[in-house]
């Protein structure tokens, strides 16, 4: 029950953001990291099938794009409203995980073939392709993985995490939210930093949301602590003050 309200509360927050910014052309990307790959995908005699956290995502997104249909002012958003109908739910979520010499996903500390990703198209639009995936013409807004994708993944529209798992340390903590705090930029490849959004909009933009479990609560006060130590005795403005005496 309460990964299933962690679902419901990512998409709900990844509709709002997304139709804030479909307009200004950032495509928006919420990442899942998970306890199992069984929980996201398993297989059988029948071949590969749907975990529960897919069934549930799957649930969710149709529930709440129904909800959030019912509160977008037509007139105001009707290619938001287009661009949320035009994919089945099943192609917005791709799995990222290692693979076994047979080719099926597991986790990653149980990792023995050679391959990246059970879905090598998959692997391929996540880890290489992110001009594609930055893309609203490309499907895939929701990831999950099972790894923090240590392997160089690294994309700057991030803007949801969802902590299915409990982390062991905050190293790894650390790994899975650095995933997210990035600039985020738009479809013609423009960082949206303070030039272009102004001090106020890229802050106003650039927001990342974690929905955790019990285990961030100390780690979440304590990086908060830690970088207002790092940043409160920076300066605002270069000025010719700060390099007397230097």
């Amino acid at each position: 029950d309460i990964r299933r309200i962690q679902i419901r509360e990512t998409i709900m927050s990844h509709l709002e953001k997304e139709r804030e910014l479909y307009k200004k052309g950032i495509k928006v990307l919420s990442l899942f990291f998970i306890d199992e790959v069984a929980k996201y995908k398993f297989y059988d005699e029948s071949g590969e099938r749907k975990g529960a956290y897919a069934h549930i995502f799957e649930e969710e997104y149709k529930n709440a794009v129904d909800v959030f249909f019912s509160q977008l002012p037509f007139e105001e958003d009707v290619d938001y409203r287009t661009f949320l109908e035009r994919d089945n739910v099943q192609r917005i979520h791709p799995g990222y995980f290692s693979v076994d010499k047979k080719g099926r996903a597991v986790d990653s500390d149980v990792k023995r073939g050679e391959s990246e990703s059970a879905d090598v198209d998959a692997y391929d639009l996540i880890m290489k392709d992110k001009e594609r995936l930055l893309s609203h013409e490309e499907p895939v807004r929701f990831i999950f993985s099972h790894s923090a994708l240590r392997e160089g993944w690294d994309n700057p529209n991030v803007f949801q995490i969802c902590a299915l798992r409990l982390s062991s340390g905050d190293i790894k903590k650390r790994q899975e939210i650095g995933r997210g705090l990035r600039l985020s930029v738009n479809k013609d490849g423009e960082r949206m930093d303070a030039e272009i959004l102004g001090t106020h909009g890229v802050h106003e933009v650039n927001v990342l949301t974690v929905v955790a479990n019990e285990s961030y609560d100390e780690f979440a006060k304590a990086l908060q602590d830690e970088f207002y130590e790092v940043i409160k005795n920076r300066p605002k403005a270069i000025t010719p003050d700060l390099f007397m005496g230097q």
